[in-house]
Parts: structure tokens; sequence; C-alpha cells
């Protein structure tokens, strides 16, 4: 019993340290993200993105009825408004420190929103072997049920515009795999 004490203390140190180390990781902006995720080997991600709600969630803040439903709520400004940028950009509220100066709170949500801070994975010998990218800080969903709970934590009553969400339906307009390689 007290062996499996001593390893169930060491993972548990581990897995602080990890969390600790890749909780230094940054936001470093799609702009790191789309060089390499345009291409048809990567099944066009950037794209997909661009095309999507997602990429103009920040820039739906600054319409006149984000404007509308915000003064209703008691909120002067959407675009400045922590409960209103909680979802509309990171999809959780981020301490700026870890943004780096190419990280653009503008792009909406974007690729770190739902993978992580991406300066520890970004590089090209960490993104071509999935392992080293997760080790680094990849955000790797282990099913559709993962993504539509992480997806709900904005997707919900909480917003004032809230619809009814069905997953399936949305994440046909969003989902974004890499091809299989021939």
């Amino acid at each position: 019993m007290r062996k499996l004490t001593v390893i169930l203390t060491i993972v548990a140190v581990f897995a602080a340290f990890q969390s600790s180390a890749l909780s230094q990781n940054k936001y470093v902006g799609k702009k790191a993200c789309v060089m390499c995720h345009s291409t048809e080997k990567s099944g066009k991600q950037a794209e997909i993105w661009a095309k999507s709600k997602h990429s103009q969630a920040y820039t739906t803040l600054t319409t006149d009825k984000a404007i509308e439903i915000a003064k209703s709520k008691g909120i002067a400004n959407p675009a400045e408004a922590p409960e209103c940028l909680e979802c509309h950009t990171l999809g959780k509220t981020v301490d700026p420190a870890l943004f780096d100066t190419k990280f653009d709170i503008k792009d909406g949500v974007q690729c770190e929103t739902c993978h992580g801070p991406g300066s520890g994975y970004k590089s090209m010998p960490v993104m071509k072997d999935k392992a080293k990218a997760i080790a680094a800080g990849l955000t790797e969903y282990k099913d559709e049920a993962a993504i539509e709970a992480w997806c709900k934590t904005c997707h919900n009553e909480k917003s004032p515009s809230f619809k009814d969400f069905v997953f399936k339906e949305r994440w046909e307009l969003i989902k974004h795999p890499k091809p299989k390689s021939e």
C-alpha cells in the first residue's frame, strides 16, 4: 500500500510540474497557425475557421445589435466587457500576460480557444509528432462528447442571444479533421 501511495504522489507531483510548465505557454494567435494549416495536406483547416462565425465572434460585439443587447444587460461596451469577451474571443478569461505580442484578440474565437496556448507546440518538429504536441500543451479531444462539452461552455443559456444549440449540426459547420495520410 505504501508503494502505491509513493507512486501516486510521484505522479501527482509530475502532473503538477507539467501543468505548471504548460501554464507558461503563451497564446500566439491565428497568424502562427494559418501558415501551416492552410494547405490541402492539413485539410485547409484555417480556411474552414475563416469561413466560420468563430472568426467573426469579436466583430459581432461591435455591431449595433450587440450594443443594444449589452445595454439591456447594463453593459456599456460589449467589445470590452469581460462577460462578453469570455466567449467571443478565447472562450475563457485569460490573463493578458499570456498573450504573445502577435496575438490579436480581434481575431475572435481562434485556434487556441479550443486547442490551448500554442507557444509550446507551434514549431514544425513538435507539430509533426502528435504525442510531442500534446505533451507541449496541445489540447486533444478524445471524442465528440468531449468536444461538445467544451463547445457548451459558451454555447449555452448564459448567452443573452442563445438559441437551441444542436451540437451535431453545428459541428458539421466547424469540424476540421486533418486528412488521413496516404
